[in-house]
Formats: structure tokens, C-alpha cells, sequence
């Protein structure tokens, strides 16, 4: 090996190319909140040999997303009601098909992952006394919740970030993730593009990492959905891990959400509250109408409905027969069936000129009238209860002025539930990969909001904890890296040597479109809206692009983007595979309604006129709205998926085919999706009787 231009680097010649090779015993993919924990938490624990590589720094959800007041979730700590780790175990695990020792942990290590937050900066707001005050969420029986404001999740990064650089802790920028490098079932390596290198650079535009252990940082796989509240710039790399022989889990169980699209940001909590006017225009924004009525023809109710949808937020399937789901149903109607353009208008009130309170529900009325604002316009009521969510908009590129301006909206991808497989530590089935964070599938189908930053802090922790005490032998011997390796970097040298050779013949650039095409295409057929039949056709159009992706992918070798884009598409299709085939085999295995999808059942009910004696006619919408509710029946299950690639058999027993539209062959260029259902784990319920654990500690940490 020798010295290259890439600090920390040697140089290995492999698959005939001289290209850099960092080693390490850990690597964190990922410099979101979830990322730089696991960096932080891991120099904390000892183990300092860690880098870090991303594709971009200053992008992703952590760092550019949030809503009017996003939520942190943690255990109570203030006031005088009670509340226990157990307790809130059993919320989290509440949400059906979640795993209980990924529940205890979460809340278990809330408290601590809070409180490191707060020592490192983040300010979360207290009491004069130092109580961490707190106010219920949606699927919170207590009030465990708590915001900085609409940049929660900014602000933990930026703190994390802070903290990782005093560390000294090396980052890799402008990488983008191609594989990993998996020998016997173990991370060896990874393999990324490195963006920044221009095609005829002499330096490679490749870089190998050899190490003992990956955090998986990546966040969710956003890039699958073109209607999406992820900022630009958050892809997601599950591909790779699916590739890799990492397996999926709960992979079908989204969150979707109103947010407007121009900037893209939740239309949750006051944006809601303050009851703003629903409109839709045409595609050029003319024949406004205010569309709400044709289905709510009831003022008050319309007005309730609409308040409701700011701490009902998500959309959730069991409030769209007679609830404020039904609010998204008719979004999506405008906007995906009609064609339509959907609007916020906070300048004017619904229905009429004037605000009439007291036609709204008590929960409702109460909640303004102690707020103040039973008066004026939607922008009055807002400015008067939550300044900042106006000035949001004034602060964003693009800006909108609520007060003279609409806010387009739809109902947008916001968060998967799902994702890859992790154990109690954060370890997958692959040893020495911990997903954390979005990437990681700790999730059930509901959870409450905010669980998904504790779920991220805890992860990290959890899966540091384990690797400076259990993993940190030095990474496979450089010849065997080696071996291992040439498959990988080959395969990719060629991928990008026949798509600049097509573009080279005259075939023009298609990773744009294809980057677009795929996205749009999982938007129409497997959004919050779904059936058996849209979700087949998605998945023979994915699998035709994937399985004939090496003969249609052209790009142009002068474009750093385009090859980029050649690496970042077929990671995408790799995904939307996987995750379309886990939609057939969960419809397969009787699945129906539940979380934050409507599945269509042409023998099911849609959603009703009016409420209480009222809710017994059925309001007149298309038939793709008829659904029947899961109830919960596959709550004590979770949904594992597998990614067999080209000529792999699958990983054996416990393991059941395929079930979707396409070849079942397991020769299929595109792989073969495989899938089984296992009983959820449940809460631990250990010896906790403090000599025993306490000497079981002195031992070994207990972390086994």
C-alpha cells in the first residue's frame, strides 16, 4: 500500500485500478442527528478509530426538516404526574408490530439521551425550577413531549456537530454509498463514489473503507416518492443495505401528512389550529373552489375537522371514515384524481367572510378561546398564537408571505415507520452493520410523535455501547479485503463504463428521468392511497427498470452528477423493489387498512356523512376510497424482507418466495424479494433486583 491524496488513506490496486483505502475500525454513514451521536457517543465510550462519510454535510432531514413545533419524545420529567420506564415501553409498543426490547430500550435510554442534548446545547425549554416541561402528542397518554420550536431536530445536529469536531473525528464529504463489502455474513468494507473528483482527474473516483463496523446513518429512503416532505438533497442508501444482504422490516408502514410543497415543511399543529381556507385551482391556478364543502357540508363540523388536523397530523386511516383523516382523503382526491392544484388560504376563514366559534366542537372552541384568538382571519389567529410559524415561510427560498399569499400543499411521504432490521442493540442480521435512526426499522405502525428523534439518539447509543465493548478487533487482513472487494468495485466500474458508453453512442443522459419517473410512479401507486392492483403495476414497471438497468441507464462521463446519478437510480429501483414487493406479500397475508394507508377493499365502507346519529351515510367518493380497517389484526407480527440478488438462492429457512406479479424465478436479473412473518419480540421483563444486576454489570456492562 502507499500514501494517496485522500487523508487517512493507502492505496490497494483492485479490479486493475490503483484506488484509496481507509481503514477504521468503525464507520458512521450519515451526519444527521442519529450520526453524529453514534460518532460522539462512540469517542465517549473509547473508541476513537471511527470516521465519518456522507454525501452531503449540510443536507438531509435532521438538519432541514421540521414543522411548527417539532416534537422531541422522551419520559415525563415535570409535574406530579407518574410515569415509568415501563409505562412508556408500553405506549411505544402500543403502536402494533413494534418489537418490545426495542421499546424498553427507547424508553429506557430517553432520559439520558435528553439530558446529554441539553448539556450539549439544546434548548429545551425549563422551568425556573428545572422541571423539562411537556404537553401531549398524537398517540401520548401523558405529556412526554417537548420542542425547541420549529427546528428541533437543527438544533440536536448542530450541537452533535459541534461536539464530533472538538472529538476530532474525520469526515469524508461529497461520498456517495455504492455497497457494502460483506464477507461470511460480516461488514468488511464499503465502497462510495467520491462526487468531488472530477471523471478525468487522475485521482480515483472511487474510495474503499475496510472496516470491522457501519452505523448506518442514512435516514429514510425518500428518494422512492416524488410527493415528499424530505428536503432535497435526503436520498436515503437502503439499496445498498438490501443489496448487501441486510433485511427489511415493516417495510409498508409510512407516515403521510399535509405540508406544503414550495418550500417543503408540515402543515402540522397551529398551521391547522388556526383553521385556514381549503381551495383548489387547475393546473394554472384558476377556477378556484373551495372544496371541503362538497363532502362537509356541516360548518362547524368542516371548521372542527380542519382544527383537529393540527395535532392529528399524520394522516391515520382510523380517523378517515368520520374523523380529520378525511381531510387528507379529499387533498388527495384534488390532487391525484382530479388533477387539481391544493391551496392553504390563511387570509380569508372558511365558508364565509366572518368566524363564527361558536358553531366549532368544545375541544376545539376551548382550546382557541384559552389561546385567545375566537376572533379574525387564519393569519390573525396565527401571528397572535405562534409568530414564528408565520415568519417560517418568510425566512425560506422559496419565501411565501401567508399574508398576501397561498400555500400549496398535498399530502406528502413524511417518515418511515418501517426500514432495516435491527436487534436490541441496533444490529442487523449482517454482523457489525447497525442501522440508527430513520434507516433503522424500530418503529411499529403508529408511535407518537417524536419518537423517531428519541429512537435515533437511543439507537446510536445503543449500537456505540455495543461496539466499543464487543466489536473492536481490527478490521479483515488487506487480502482478504481485497478479494472481497474486487467483485464490488468491478461491478460498479462496469455499471458506469456501459452507461458512458451509451450516452457516448448517442443516447441521451436518462438518470434525471429516471430518477423522476420512478418517484412519481411510487407516488400514484403506493402512497397513502394503495391496492392490489396499483401496487402490482408499480412493481412490473420497477422490476422492468431494474432488471434491464445495466442495458438502459446512459450517462454522460463528463457529468459528475450524472454519474452520480447512475449509482443513486439504481439504489432507488433496488429499493422500490423491495419495498412494492412487501406491499403485495402484505396484502397477500391479508393485510388491510392500518397506520397511515388506505388500502383500497372494493367490499369495504367509505368514509361518512356527518358524526354521532349523522355518520350513518356514506359520503358519495370513488370507489378507490372504500376500505376496511386492519383492527389490529396483525399487530402481533412483524413483516421481515430479504433481498436474494441475481442467482442467490435466499438465506434458507423461516424465508417464504416471492408473491409478487413478476418472474418468481430465482435467476431473475432483478433479484428475488423474499419475505417471512414472525411474532413480535415482546417487552422484556428481566431480573431486576439490583445485586443480581449489578454484579452481572461488574462483569460485562450487560451488554450482551
Amino acid at each position: 500500500m502507499t500514501e494517496t491524496a485522500v487523508p487517512g488513506s493507502e492505496t490497494l490496486t483492485i479490479a486493475g485500478i490503483e484506488v484509496p483505502v481507509v481503514t477504521a475500525n468503525t464507520v458512521v454513514v450519515g451526519t444527521g442527528s442519529a450520526g453524529f451521536c453514534a460518532a460522539d457517543r462512540l469517542w465517549e465510550f473509547g473508541q476513537d478509530d471511527v470516521v465519518m462519510v456522507t454525501d452531503k454535510v449540510g443536507a438531509g432531514a435532521s438538519r432541514n426538516a421540521g414543522s411548527d413545533k417539532q416534537t422531541y419524545y422522551k419520559l415525563t420529567l415535570s409535574g406530579d404526574d407518574g410515569d415509568s420506564v415501563h409505562e412508556m415501553a408500553k405506549t411505544l409498543f402500543s403502536g402494533g408490530a413494534m418489537d418490545g426490547d426495542n421499546a424498553l430500550a427507547e424508553a429506557a435510554l430517553s432520559a439520558r439521551g435528553f439530558l446529554r442534548l441539553c448539556d450539549l446545547g439544546v434548548p429545551f425549554p425549563q422551568n425556573r425550577y428545572g422541571e423539562f416541561i411537556g404537553y401531549k402528542t398524537d398517540h401520548d397518554p401523558r405529556r412526554r413531549a417537548t420542542s425547541v420550536g420549529p427546528y428541533t431536530s437543527r438544533s440536536m445536529v448542530e450541537q452533535l456537530e459541534k461536539k464530533v469536531h472538538r472529538n476530532g473525528t474525520r469526515i469524508y464529504d461529497e461520498c456517495r454509498v455504492i455497497d457494502l463489502i460483506v464477507i461470511e455474513g460480516a461488514i468488511a468494507g464499503l465502497l462510495v463514489l467520491r462526487q468531488d473528483v472530477p471523471a478525468d482527474s487522475e485521482e480515483s473516483q472511487y474510495l474503499l473503507f475496510r472496516t470491522m463496523n457501519i452505523v448506518y446513518a442514512t435516514g429514510g429512503p425518500a428518494g422512492i416518492y416524488a410527493t415528499r416532505v424530505f428536503p432535497n438533497g435526503q436520498w436515503g442508501a437502503s439499496g445498498a443495505a438490501y443489496r448487501g444482504g441486510v433485511h427489511g422490516k415493516n417495510l409498508t408502514e409510512w407516515q403521510f401528512g399535509l405540508a406544503s410543497t414550495k418550500p417543503r415543511w408540515n402543515v402540522s399543529g397551529t398551521y391547522m389550529q388556526v383553521i385556514p381556507r381549503f381551495v383548489s385551482t387547475d393546473a394554472d391556478g384558476n377556477d378556484e373552489r373551495e372544496f371541503l364543502t362538497e363532502a362537509i357540508p356541516d360548518y362547524g363540523r368542516l371548521m372542527t375537522l380542519v382544527f383537529l388536523k393540527g395535532y392529528q397530523w399524520p394522516f391515520d386511516i382510523r380517523k378517515a371514515r368520520d374523523g380529520s383523516s378525511l381531510i387528507d382523503l379529499l387533498v388527495y382526491r384534488e390532487t391525484v384524481l382530479r388533477g387539481r392544484r391544493v391551496f392553504l388560504d390563511f387570509r380569508s376563514n372558511p365558508v364565509r367572510p366572518d368566524f363564527d366559534p361558536s358553531a366549532l366542537a368544545p375541544e376545539a372552541y376551548e382550546y382557541l378561546d384559552k389561546a385567545g384568538v375566537l376572533f379574525g382571519t387564519p393569519i390573525e389567529r396565527l401571528r397572535r398564537m405562534n409568530e414564528p410559524a408565520y415568519q417560517f415561510y418568510l425566512d425560506r427560498n422559496p419565501y411565501v408571505d401567508l399574508e398576501t399569499e397561498l400555500l400549496e400543499v398535498d399530502v406528502c411521504a413524511q417518515h418511515n415507520n418501517g426500514g432495516l432490521v435491527v436487534d436490541a442493540w441496533w444490529q442487523s442480521n449482517v454482523a457489525g452493520f447497525f442501522p440508527v435512526g430513520e434507516a433503522g426499522g424500530a418503529h411499529g405502525v403508529y408511535r407518537p410523535g417524536g419518537a423517531a428523534l428519541n429512537s435515533g439518539q437511543v439507537g446510536a447509543t445503543r449500537a456505540a455501547q455495543f461496539i466499543a465493548a464487543r466489536r473492536t478487533q481490527d478490521p479483515v487482513a488487506v487480502e482478504k479485503f481485497s478479494a472481497a472487494a474486487r467483485p464490488v468495485l468491478a461491478d460498479a466500474l462496469a455499471l458506469v463504463e456501459r452507461a458512458t458508453a451509451r450516452a457516448a453512442a448517442g443516447t441521451p443522459d436518462n438518470t434525471g428521468d429516471l430518477l423522476r419517473e420512478v418517484a412519481e410512479l411510487m407516488s400514484a401507486k403506493a402512497g397513502p392511497v394503495r391496492s392490489a392492483a396499483s401496487i402490482d403495476e408499480a412493481l412490473v414497471q420497477v422490476h422492468r427498470w431494474l432488471s434491464q438497468y445495466d442495458e438502459l441507464v446512459s450517462a454522460d462521463a463528463s457529468s459528475r452528477r450524472s454519474v452520480n446519478r447512475t449509482f443513486l437510480v439504481r439504489d432507488i429501483l433496488t429499493t422500490a423493489y423491495v419495498y412494492l414487493s412487501a406491499m403485495a406479500d402484505y396484502v397477500g397475508h391479508g393485510g388491510r387498512s392500518r397506520g397511515s394507508v388506505l388500502y383500497t377493499d372494493p367490499d369495504g365502507g367509505l368514509p361518512l356523512v356527518g358524526h354521532g346519529e349523522n355518520a350513518e351515510q356514506e359520503l358519495d367518493l370513488p370507489d378507490i376510497f372504500r376500505f376496511t380497517l386492519d383492527g389490529g389484526a396483525l399487530d402481533p407480527e412483524v413483516q421481515e424482507s430479504a433481498w436474494a440478488r441475481p442467482g442467490e438462492s435466499g438465506d434458507g429457512a423461516g424465508l417464504a418466495g416471492w408473491v409478487g406479479p413478476v418472474s418468481r424465478e430465482v435467476a431473475d436479473p432483478a433479484g428475488r424479494p423474499l419475505f417471512r412473518w414472525r411474532p413480535v419480540r415482546p417487552i422484556p421483563s428481566g431480573d431486576d433486583f439490583f445485586e443480581n444486576v449489578w454484579r452481572q454489570f461488574r462483569e460485562d456492562g450487560n451488554i450482551h
